[in-house]
């Protein structure tokens, strides 16, 4: 008989509560059991967890996509990956037949599943994923810059998007973790300044710590004639990493400019000045995950000239996952890593209320 897992279960309602199950065995020819190292708390982990929620997930599911780990088994299909690889998660499945599969737009694919939102995820000691969401990544790798590899490949996968120069000036808007990792891949670019604009003092405090050019308090005065300032003419690149913030975007860049719209609010409608956009020659690129981000980010990795774990504050086992999902969410943490195969306690309470 094999072992009996505990793993925390999203019931709604922004419940989790811890279930004991055997873990999961390789069901299709395609499938592969990966034994999960660590698995990063992301935005939409909290947006799943939030009363109400502002991520959808159905009740029954294990959360958690941001996993490095070790195969275990693999389907008699699989070639890409072998027992005792090393492997990252691609969480998003595409379909490869939809239209918009067909024409290279995988990320506009209208059949998608997604490992965490409506398939099990990494918020647990085993994960059964198919062969086409892992990639096999050097075990030298930190475990922490492994772990990483899901939000940096949409930071890679955005970043192309915008024609770039060494020396362009860059401003972003949100400087939380995914903000951060978009100032990390452009300082290794050679961008001229990296500048990082937020209203939440941690986060600002944690951007100046890590060394980039300039963290600027939006709250506190004329955000667009401080990056003037810093930059003579405004940004030649401006990433809006939130997700409402088009209209300060705009007035961020100089004439001739480059947006990346990259997060998402979907319930958020801010108004748009088209005459500035027309006027003043701007550039606006909607950005949504990426095109085949992924080699390009496991190189990116393992030249180790980004190393995303400068951003993780906290490592907690897997029975604290609540409390490292409170502490991302009150700002008291930039990254939280779930070390998934540990808890702080033998008995760990069965279920938790997470709001």
């Amino acid at each position: 008989m094999r072992n009996i897992e505990r793993v925390p279960v999203f019931r709604g309602n922004g419940l989790l509560e811890y279930v004991e199950r055997q873990p999961p065995a390789v069901a299709a020819d395609d499938d592969v059991i990966v034994q999960v190292e660590a698995c990063g708390i992301c935005g939409t982990d909290l947006n799943i967890l939030a009363v109400p929620p502002a991520h959808k997930a159905p009740p029954g599911i294990v959360i958690g996509h941001e996993a490095v780990g070790i195969v275990g088994a693999v389907g008699p299909a699989v070639t890409r990956v072998k027992p005792g690889d090393r492997v990252v998660v691609a969480n998003r499945l595409t379909c490869g037949r939809c239209d918009y599969c067909r024409r290279g737009l995988d990320n506009q694919c209208t059949h998608y599943q997604t490992i965490g939102t409506t398939l099990d995820g990494a918020f647990a000691p085993t994960l059964r994923a198919p062969a086409s969401a892992l990639w096999t990544i050097d075990p030298a790798l930190p475990r922490d810059d492994a772990a990483l590899f899901e939000p940096l490949s949409c930071a890679v996968g955005a970043v192309r998007r915008a024609p770039f120069q060494p020396g362009d000036n860059v401003a972003i808007l949100g400087a939380g973790p995914m903000g951060l990792l978009f100032a990390l891949v452009y300082r290794s670019m050679g961008a001229g300044k990296v500048i990082v604009l937020d209203v939440a003092p941690y986060r600002l405090e944690f951007a100046q710590e890590i060394g980039l050019d300039a963290a600027i308090n939006v709250a506190q005065g004329d955000a667009a004639a401080a990056v003037k300032q810093l930059t003579r003419l405004g940004a030649d690149i401006v990433v809006d990493a939130v997700g409402n913030q088009i209209h300060q975007a705009i007035q961020l860049a100089r004439r001739g400019g480059q947006v990346i719209l990259f997060g998402l609010r979907p319930h958020d409608n801010p108004p748009v000045n088209q005459y500035t956009i027309t006027r003043y020659d701007l550039t606006l690129h909607g950005a949504f995950v990426g095109l085949h981000p992924f080699a390009q980010t496991i190189q990116l990795l393992e030249s180790r000239r980004v190393q995303p774990s400068i951003l993780v504050t906290h490592r907690l086992p897997l029975d604290q996952l609540a409390h490292g999902v409170e502490l991302m969410r009150t700002q008291q943490a930039m990254k939280v890593l779930i070390e998934v195969n540990s808890f702080t306690a033998t008995n760990p309470h069965n279920g938790f209320q997470e709001r």
